[in-house]
């Protein structure tokens, strides 16, 4: 099976650079869920460079700033699932950040700490769940747009 990662389809690519993409999540858990990814096909953290690492971290904060400047959320979850036991499906490294806005769940508290909660992923499961939370095409390209001016 063709990594989804490292030959993205176009339309899901908001930004690249020479080490990372910023691409749309497929299943967002939320509107604007991006996924930071770096180029080089690696499954763990410790198989990435220094550079790489950086480059990551500057992915999420380019990603977050925009995300703040198009979408306006008021929060973000930002994580990674690092291994199959963690919950990571693609075995490619990527780094989720999730838009939050007040209200948009019952139960916020917590947050990333809901990971280790013996529940299924009712966004995963709930197909017009993940199609809600999908931006609008002019949403994508005013995020696109904002990621290529930096």
């Amino acid at each position: 099976m063709e990594c989804p990662f490292c030959s993205p389809k176009k339309d899901v690519i908001l930004h690249e650079d020479e080490l990372i993409r910023i691409l749309t999540d497929s299943y967002p858990a939320s509107r604007g869920h991006l996924l930071v990814v770096p180029k080089r096909h690696v499954e763990r953290w410790e198989e990435l460079t220094e550079t790489e690492k950086s480059a990551l971290i500057r992915g999420m904060e380019l990603a977050i700033e925009k995300l703040r400047g198009t979408l306006k959320p008021g929060a973000f979850n930002v994580g990674m699932n690092l291994g199959k036991a963690a919950g990571q499906t693609v075995p490619h490294l990527h780094l989720h950040v999730i838009p939050r806005w007040e209200g948009d769940c019952a139960h916020p508290r917590g947050g990333v700490r809901k990971a280790v909660l013996d529940l299924e992923d009712e966004n995963l499961n709930l197909k017009e769940r993940w199609k809600r939370n999908r931006m609008s095409e002019e949403e994508v390209e005013r995020l696109r747009e904002a990621l290529t001016r930096g």
